[in-house]
């Protein structure tokens, strides 16, 4: 048994979930750059998921995990704790099926995502800006309400259906060399590994991590889970440590952790947007700039990149643009 002691999703589940969100969410395009491609020395392509509803790949696990709920656990509504992305997923789904949402919402998150989780119709719950808050918060909305937690990344329709973008990406593609991926907590990550392994399974998977929230690094390095870091990133949908989940999905496939900081992660992010034209956040610009930082690695191969989302906060944009230099 893995070191969570609940069975591990396989690639028959995130198959399920393709059918199961066929009609919610977005097929996303594929987007290569010529100039990217001289600027890297690679062939690149890349997952458009700030095309997907909400602006991110998260609508796929929520939509996923919602819909897969009976009809009993769905009266009661769902909940979960989210700075931004997921939460917003989850309200949309939870309003396309016509249910209930609770969000709970740490303090500091950007006004811009609590936008649109309150755009959608889910009630937010606020608290203090650690974990223990947030498990606290959902819980007591879970005892009040009986909804059903749909955790960001640990819940196993979340990890299936956030496969789905790999699984589209491979179909399209199954001869790339390496593919890239952000990584937060891992749900994005560990549903990836499900599709690669049945699709790809020579593909090679790089995590794009902060150096300023490495505990996935540590993690891979240790052996073990390692979550003795305060996380210090612009980068804030990638602040979550690892699910323990997660970490056995990864730790099973061709996994490797690649970490880098918050200035070329914006430089990064300015190329994606004047080269490439997609308009990404910082977290989905840490793939680019994995790949920009380890020219040895990626040269000359055909690469996949998931660009995980597109919710900028526009204000906050003139002091991220000035850590680039």
């Amino acid at each position: 048994m893995n070191a969570t002691d609940t069975p591990l999703p396989r690639f028959a589940d995130v198959l399920a979930a393709a059918a199961r969100i066929a009609a919610h969410a977005c097929l996303t395009p594929v987007a290569t750059s010529r100039s990217l491609n001289e600027i890297s020395g690679a062939h690149l392509h890349f997952k458009c998921e700030q095309l997907q509803r909400v602006g991110a790949f998260k609508f796929r696990g929520a939509c996923n995990a919602v819909l897969a709920l009976d009809a009993g656990k769905a009266r009661r509504g769902v909940v979960t704790h989210s700075s931004g992305n997921h939460g917003a997923a989850l309200a949309l789904a939870a309003r396309i099926r016509g249910i209930a949402c609770h969000v709970v919402v740490p303090d500091g998150a950007v006004r811009s995502k609590l936008e649109a989780i309150e755009a959608s119709g889910a009630t937010v719950h606020r608290c203090a800006a650690n974990l223990v808050a947030r498990e606290a918060a959902c819980a007591n909305v879970q005892n009040e309400t009986g909804a059903t937690l749909v955790h960001p990344y640990t819940t196993l329709e979340v990890i299936a259906g956030q496969g789905t973008a790999a699984l589209e990406l491979l179909t399209a593609h199954p001869d790339l060399d390496a593919l890239v991926v952000p990584v937060g907590g891992g749900g994005l990550a560990s549903g990836t590994v499900l599709a690669m392994q049945a699709l790809a399974p020579r593909c090679q998977l790089y995590l794009a991590e902060p150096t300023g929230a490495d505990d996935a690094a540590r993690s891979f390095a240790r052996g073990v889970l390692d979550h003795d870091v305060v996380p210090d990133t612009i980068c804030d949908g990638l602040r979550a440590g690892m699910g323990a989940i997660n970490f056995d999905i990864l730790r099973n496939g061709n996994t490797r952790v690649l970490t880098v900081d918050d200035a070329q992660t914006i430089a990064a992010m300015r190329l994606l947007w004047s080269r490439g034209k997609q308009l990404v956040e910082p977290s989905s610009a840490t793939v680019l700039a994995a790949v920009l930082a380890n020219p040895a690695l990626f040269e000359g191969q055909k690469v996949g990149l998931i660009l995980s989302g597109g919710n900028v906060d526009l204000d906050a944009l003139p002091r991220l643009f000035g850590l680039a230099g």
